[in-house]
C-alpha cells in the first residue's frame, strides 16, 4: 500500500468536491489550513483510515443499494478482519509478548448507542460481537474472557487467530528483544471507519490487533468511546490511528468533533487535534498519531504525522484516495 512514501507535497480532497492546501507543522509552527468553502451536502459518503480500499468499497456497496450507515460500517471493516494478509486487524494480527492474538473493536450509531470489544481472544470479527454488546446487553464495554464468552453465546465460532507468518516472526522478535515494557512503535495501523448514508444518518467504527508485541492486557484507543471513535448526529464524527496511548490522554475523537460542532472544518479539526497532542510531546519524533473525520455535510478531513498516511472517501460523486499532508517530527 506504500503508506510509508513520505508525501512532501500533498492535499486533502473533500469528496471529490474541492482541495483544502496545508502547511502543515504539527504545532512547532504556525500552521493554515483554508478553509471549506463548499456547503454543497454529499450522501451517502463513507470514509477510513489508511488505503484499505476494499474495506471502503465494500462499505460503499452496502450505502449505494440503500443500506444504513452502521451496516456498511460493520461490513466495511470486516474485510480487513477477514484479511489474513493485514497483520494489524482481526485474525493474521501480530500477537503480544506471550504469543496471543488479542483484538479490540467498537461501533457507534447515529443516535449515540455504542458497544465495544476489548483484548478479545479467539473470535475473528470483534466488530460483529461489539455491535452485539451494543444491540443486544446494557453495557458499553465487554473484557477478555467476558467478551469472548458472550460472543460464543451470541453464536460466534472459536478460531485460531493466530497464523504461521504472524508466530515466525513473533518468535524472530523474541530472539533479539529485551522483552522489555516498551512501546513497540511499529505495525500498528488501525482501521476507523465513518459513513453517513441516504438518510443522513452517521455511524462508526474501529478494530484492531493493537500493538505488535505489547504487554499482556495492553488497550490502546481504539474500542474507547471518545478516544478512537466518537459519533454525534447533530455535527459529525471521528475516529484515530496510531499510538493509542497519546489518543486517550487527549480524548482524541471526542475533541474533534467538538471542534467541527465550534465551526471548524473536519480538516481544521483533525489538523488541531493532532497539534495538541504534539504540543505535549515536544521533541519526540518516535511516534504515529493521525484522525479522520466527517461532518453533517459530508465534508471530510484527514491528518497524520507520519508518512505516508491516506484516507479513502466513497461518495455518489465517485470515490477518490485522499492523501493527507503529513509530517514526521524532527
Amino acid at each position: 500500500m506504500e503508506r510509508r512514501k513520505f508525501l512532501k507535497n500533498s492535499t486533502t480532497v473533500t469528496a471529490g468536491l474541492i482541495s483544502a492546501p496545508i502547511l502543515a507543522s504539527c504545532g512547532r509552527e504556525k500552521t493554515t489550513v483554508a478553509p471549506i468553502q463548499d456547503s454543497k451536502t454529499v450522501l451517502p459518503i463513507v470514509i477510513c483510515t489508511w488505503n484499505f480500499e476494499n474495506a471502503s468499497a465494500r462499505a460503499w456497496e452496502v450505502l449505494s443499494t440503500g443500506g444504513t450507515a452502521l451496516d456498511a460500517i460493520e461490513q466495511g471493516v470486516m474485510v480487513e478482519e477477514n484479511d489474513v494478509n493485514n497483520q494489524t486487524v482481526g485474525k493474521g494480527g501480530r500477537p503480544d509478548r506471550d504469543g496471543n492474538v488479542t483484538l479490540d473493536a467498537c461501533i457507534m450509531d447515529k443516535d449515540g448507542n455504542c458497544g465495544a470489544v476489548l483484548a478479545m481472544q479467539h473470535i475473528a470479527n470483534p466488530i460483529s460481537v461489539a455491535r452485539k454488546v451494543m444491540e443486544d446487553t446494557p453495557h458499553v464495554m465487554l473484557v477478555g474472557k467476558g467478551a469472548e464468552q458472550f460472543a460464543y453465546e451470541k453464536g460466534f465460532k472459536k478460531v485460531n487467530l493466530l497464523t504461521e507468518k504472524s508466530k515466525a516472526e513473533w518468535l524472530e522478535w523474541k530472539k533479539t528483544s529485551k522483552y522489555k515494557p516498551i512501546i513497540n512503535i511499529e505495525n500498528h495501523d488501525t482501521i476507523g471507519m465513518l459513513a453517513i448514508d441516504e438518510n443522513g444518518d452517521i455511524a462508526g467504527g474501529c478494530t484492531t490487533s493493537g500493538m505488535a508485541y505489547k504487554m499482556a492486557g495492553r488497550v490502546g484507543d481504539s474500542p474507547i468511546i471518545g478516544a478512537g471513535l466518537f459519533v454525534d448526529k447533530e455535527v459529525g464524527g471521528a475516529t484515530a490511528t496510531g499510538v493509542g496511548e497519546e489518543v486517550i490522554r487527549t480524548v482524541g475523537s471526542f475533541l474533534i468533533v467538538e471542534l467541527m460542532r465550534q465551526g471548524k472544518s473536519p480538516q481544521e479539526a483533525c489538523v488541531e487535534g493532532v497539534k495538541r497532542i504534539m504540543a505535549k510531546n515536544e521533541g519526540r519524533n518516535d511516534f504515529q498519531i493521525g484522525f479522520i473525520a466527517i461532518n453533517k455535510k459530508g465534508e471530510t478531513g484527514g491528518y497524520c504525522i507520519q508518512p505516508g498516511f491516506t484516507y479513502r472517501t466513497y461518495s455518489k460523486e465517485g470515490h477518490v484516495n485522499n492523501p493527507s499532508n503529513s509530517f514526521l517530527g524532527t
